[in-house]
Protein backbone atom coordinates (compact mmCIF):
# COMPACT_ATOMS: atom_id res chain seq x y z
CA UNK A 1 0.00 0.00 0.00
CA UNK A 2 2.76 2.23 0.90
CA UNK A 3 4.39 1.55 -2.66
CA UNK A 4 2.61 4.05 -4.60
CA UNK A 5 3.48 6.79 -1.59
CA UNK A 6 7.19 6.24 -2.05
CA UNK A 7 6.79 6.89 -6.02
CA UNK A 8 4.92 9.81 -5.35
CA UNK A 9 7.94 11.35 -3.35
CA UNK A 10 10.35 10.44 -5.10
CA UNK A 11 9.30 12.01 -8.24
CA UNK A 12 9.17 15.21 -6.31
CA UNK A 13 12.82 14.93 -4.36
CA UNK A 14 15.93 12.47 -3.46
CA UNK A 15 15.44 10.24 -0.29
CA UNK A 16 18.03 7.96 0.93
CA UNK A 17 15.97 4.43 1.36
CA UNK A 18 16.30 4.73 5.17
CA UNK A 19 14.69 8.43 5.02
CA UNK A 20 11.70 7.11 3.16
CA UNK A 21 11.29 4.15 4.71
CA UNK A 22 11.10 6.77 8.28
CA UNK A 23 9.00 9.39 6.45
CA UNK A 24 6.18 6.28 4.91
CA UNK A 25 6.24 4.80 8.89
CA UNK A 26 4.58 8.38 10.10
CA UNK A 27 1.42 7.29 7.81
CA UNK A 28 -1.78 5.78 9.16
CA UNK A 29 -3.78 3.03 6.85
CA UNK A 30 -7.61 3.83 6.55
CA UNK A 31 -10.34 2.24 4.06
CA UNK A 32 -13.07 4.45 3.49
CA UNK A 33 -16.35 3.26 2.34
CA UNK A 34 -18.03 4.37 -0.83
CA UNK A 35 -19.99 7.59 0.60
CA UNK A 36 -18.29 8.08 3.92
CA UNK A 37 -17.09 11.46 4.81
CA UNK A 38 -13.47 11.78 5.81
CA UNK A 39 -14.17 15.56 7.27
CA UNK A 40 -17.24 16.94 7.38
CA UNK A 41 -18.03 20.99 7.24
CA UNK A 42 -17.20 22.09 11.27
CA UNK A 43 -14.86 19.63 11.89
CA UNK A 44 -11.10 20.96 11.95
CA UNK A 45 -9.07 18.84 9.49
CA UNK A 46 -6.17 16.62 11.45
CA UNK A 47 -5.09 14.73 8.53
CA UNK A 48 -3.35 14.77 5.33
CA UNK A 49 -4.15 12.14 2.88
CA UNK A 50 -2.83 10.32 -0.10
CA UNK A 51 -4.89 7.89 -2.27
CA UNK A 52 -3.46 4.81 -2.65
CA UNK A 53 -7.08 3.52 -4.29
CA UNK A 54 -10.63 5.26 -4.81
CA UNK A 55 -11.92 8.37 -5.38
CA UNK A 56 -12.53 11.62 -3.48
CA UNK A 57 -14.79 14.77 -4.03
CA UNK A 58 -13.52 17.94 -1.62
CA UNK A 59 -16.88 20.47 -2.21
CA UNK A 60 -18.59 23.34 0.13
CA UNK A 61 -22.54 23.70 0.07
CA UNK A 62 -23.31 27.31 -0.53
CA UNK A 63 -25.88 29.71 1.44
CA UNK A 64 -28.36 28.19 -1.35
CA UNK A 65 -27.38 24.78 -0.44
CA UNK A 66 -25.70 24.38 -4.01
CA UNK A 67 -22.91 21.86 -4.07
CA UNK A 68 -19.31 23.53 -5.22
CA UNK A 69 -16.93 21.21 -5.77
CA UNK A 70 -13.20 22.47 -5.39
CA UNK A 71 -11.63 19.18 -6.76
CA UNK A 72 -11.89 15.37 -7.36
CA UNK A 73 -8.89 13.11 -5.46
CA UNK A 74 -8.43 9.91 -7.52
CA UNK A 75 -5.43 7.13 -6.90
CA UNK A 76 -1.76 9.00 -6.47
CA UNK A 77 -3.24 12.05 -5.39
CA UNK A 78 -3.59 14.32 -1.98
CA UNK A 79 -6.80 15.81 -0.50
CA UNK A 80 -6.89 17.67 3.07
CA UNK A 81 -8.76 21.41 3.94
CA UNK A 82 -5.26 22.53 3.56
CA UNK A 83 -6.84 25.63 5.75
CA UNK A 84 -8.31 24.03 8.47
CA UNK A 85 -5.27 21.53 8.99
CA UNK A 86 -2.97 24.41 8.91
CA UNK A 87 -4.47 26.68 11.29
CA UNK A 88 -6.77 24.50 13.31
CA UNK A 89 -10.09 25.98 12.30
CA UNK A 90 -13.38 24.51 11.82
CA UNK A 91 -13.47 23.57 7.92
CA UNK A 92 -15.49 25.00 5.41
CA UNK A 93 -15.16 21.77 3.52
CA UNK A 94 -16.57 18.23 2.80
CA UNK A 95 -14.57 15.46 1.88
CA UNK A 96 -16.44 12.64 0.68
CA UNK A 97 -15.26 9.06 -0.73
CA UNK A 98 -17.43 8.13 -4.20
CA UNK A 99 -16.19 4.60 -4.25
CA UNK A 100 -14.73 1.91 -1.54
CA UNK A 101 -11.28 3.89 -1.01
CA UNK A 102 -7.96 3.34 1.14
CA UNK A 103 -5.44 6.04 2.19
CA UNK A 104 -2.62 6.99 3.82
CA UNK A 105 -3.33 9.78 6.53
CA UNK A 106 -0.50 11.80 8.39
CA UNK A 107 -1.48 14.07 11.14
CA UNK A 108 -0.05 17.49 11.84
CA UNK A 109 2.58 16.27 15.06
CA UNK A 110 3.76 13.45 12.24
CA UNK A 111 3.91 16.29 9.71
CA UNK A 112 6.10 18.42 11.75
CA UNK A 113 8.11 15.58 13.62
CA UNK A 114 9.30 14.59 9.66
CA UNK A 115 10.13 18.65 8.71
CA UNK A 116 12.14 18.39 11.67
CA UNK A 117 14.00 15.01 11.29
CA UNK A 118 13.72 14.96 7.62
CA UNK A 119 14.67 18.17 6.27
CA UNK A 120 13.75 17.49 2.70
CA UNK A 121 9.96 16.44 3.76
CA UNK A 122 9.46 20.33 3.68
CA UNK A 123 10.97 20.88 0.39
CA UNK A 124 8.62 17.83 -0.64
CA UNK A 125 5.59 20.23 0.54
CA UNK A 126 6.79 23.24 -0.37
CA UNK A 127 6.51 21.48 -4.02
CA UNK A 128 3.48 20.05 -3.64
CA UNK A 129 1.65 22.99 -2.33
CA UNK A 130 3.26 25.40 -5.09
CA UNK A 131 1.64 22.66 -7.89
CA UNK A 132 -1.56 22.71 -6.12
CA UNK A 133 -1.46 26.44 -6.16
CA UNK A 134 -0.84 26.80 -9.88
CA UNK A 135 -3.69 23.98 -10.56
CA UNK A 136 -6.52 26.25 -8.26
CA UNK A 137 -5.04 29.78 -10.10
CA UNK A 138 -5.92 27.83 -13.35
CA UNK A 139 -8.92 26.89 -12.12
CA UNK A 140 -10.20 29.81 -11.43
CA UNK A 141 -8.95 31.79 -14.02
CA UNK A 142 -10.97 29.29 -16.38
CA UNK A 143 -13.70 29.90 -14.16
CA UNK A 144 -13.63 33.89 -14.95
CA UNK A 145 -12.13 33.82 -18.44
CA UNK A 146 -14.22 30.74 -20.08
CA UNK A 147 -17.36 29.38 -21.35
CA UNK A 148 -18.43 26.33 -19.54
CA UNK A 149 -18.62 24.35 -23.38
CA UNK A 150 -14.57 25.00 -23.37
CA UNK A 151 -14.31 24.18 -19.44
CA UNK A 152 -16.09 20.91 -19.84
CA UNK A 153 -14.27 19.96 -23.13
CA UNK A 154 -11.18 20.77 -21.42
CA UNK A 155 -11.50 18.66 -18.08
CA UNK A 156 -13.33 15.75 -20.14
CA UNK A 157 -10.06 16.07 -22.18
CA UNK A 158 -7.73 16.30 -19.65
CA UNK A 159 -9.01 13.48 -17.10
CA UNK A 160 -10.91 11.08 -19.52
CA UNK A 161 -10.51 8.07 -17.20
CA UNK A 162 -11.94 10.70 -14.13
CA UNK A 163 -14.79 11.62 -16.21
CA UNK A 164 -15.63 8.21 -16.29
CA UNK A 165 -15.57 7.28 -12.56
CA UNK A 166 -18.27 10.60 -12.35
CA UNK A 167 -22.07 11.16 -12.61
CA UNK A 168 -23.27 14.25 -14.54
CA UNK A 169 -24.41 15.95 -11.49
CA UNK A 170 -20.83 15.42 -10.02
CA UNK A 171 -19.32 16.86 -12.92
CA UNK A 172 -21.54 19.70 -13.13
CA UNK A 173 -21.08 20.50 -9.70
CA UNK A 174 -17.67 20.71 -10.53
CA UNK A 175 -17.81 23.05 -13.51
CA UNK A 176 -20.87 25.22 -11.54
CA UNK A 177 -23.47 24.30 -13.69
CA UNK A 178 -26.67 23.15 -13.64
CA UNK A 179 -26.90 18.93 -14.69
CA UNK A 180 -29.40 20.11 -17.57
CA UNK A 181 -27.13 22.53 -19.17
CA UNK A 182 -24.25 19.92 -18.54
CA UNK A 183 -26.73 17.38 -20.78
CA UNK A 184 -26.84 20.67 -23.53
CA UNK A 185 -23.10 20.69 -24.00
CA UNK A 186 -22.87 16.87 -24.33
CA UNK A 187 -25.20 16.69 -27.02
CA UNK A 188 -23.93 19.74 -28.63
CA UNK A 189 -20.98 18.04 -28.09
CA UNK A 190 -22.02 15.04 -29.94
CA UNK A 191 -24.22 16.72 -32.35
CA UNK A 192 -20.49 18.19 -33.72
CA UNK A 193 -19.00 14.74 -34.26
Amino acid sequence: MKELLKENILKHISLSQDEIEAFVDLFAKKEIRKREFLLREGDVCKFEAFVVKGLFRVYHIDQNGFEQILYFAVENWWITDIDSFCNETPSQLFIESLEDSEILLIAKKEKEYAYANLPQIEKLFRIMTQKTHVALQRRMIDNLSKTADQRYIEFSTKYPKLIQRLSNIQVAAYLGITNVFLSNIRKKIALKK
